[in-house]
């Protein structure tokens, strides 16, 4: 703290007296939320995201330079089918109520969420916390890597799930070119340069 420097947690059940504490407090929230957003999400989803704040249990809870608690319901509507979901999780930041406002944490935790689901594809999808390679750069290369390959399917912004498109791929190396736009009919620059050549 004393550099500037804040924390964002994600309070989860491998804490479970700090999840009991937190969740017991907001059981009786109001029922309306500090903040809320709604908009559409990924793969034709519409998301609504909600967020209670507090300081009320700074000084309670064990856990250093508590800031503010918070709770965030999600609540996710598939447009296609109308099945809904909903989700909710707790988290405490070092953040202040008068350097933070419900609306920046939540934009926050959103931030923290995607580098989570990150996370979890890449281990999901390369089995990566069981991996060999341990020495030098390794690790930490192979691991960009595979958050190039991540991302570059998440830019194709396809109907199909991240493994879908792995196994698509692994199958058809033409179709990898064409991801990376190094075949003549997926890079129009490329074209384009040889024709004003010819």
């Amino acid at each position: 703290m004393a550099r500037g420097a804040h924390y964002h947690f994600t309070v989860k059940l491998n804490q479970p007296t700090l999840h009991e504490e937190i969740a017991f407090y907001f059981q009786n929230r109001s029922a309306t939320a500090d903040f809320t957003c709604t908009g559409s999400g990924a793969h034709g989803r519409i998301e609504t995201r909600k967020i209670w704040t507090t300081t009320t249990l700074n000084d309670y809870l064990k856990f250093p330079h508590v800031g503010q608690v918070f709770m965030i319901q999600r609540e996710t509507v598939c447009k296609k089918t109308g099945n809904t979901s909903s989700e909710t999780i707790y988290g405490i930041t070092s953040q202040t109520a008068c350097r933070s406002s419900p609306e920046e944490i939540l934009a926050d935790n959103r931030g923290h969420w995607s580098v989570e689901s990150c996370h979890w594809i890449i281990d999901w999808n390369y089995d990566e916390d069981r991996g060999q390679i341990h020495s030098g750069h390794g690790p930490e290369n192979i691991t960009r890597l595979r958050r190039f390959a991540i991302g570059l399917l998440k830019a194709k912004k396809s109907k199909e799930t991240i493994p879908e498109m792995m196994k698509k791929l692994m199958w058809n190396t033409r179709t990898v070119f064409d991801y990376l736009k190094m075949t003549k009919n997926s890079n129009p620059r490329i074209n384009s340069l040889r024709a004003s050549v010819n």
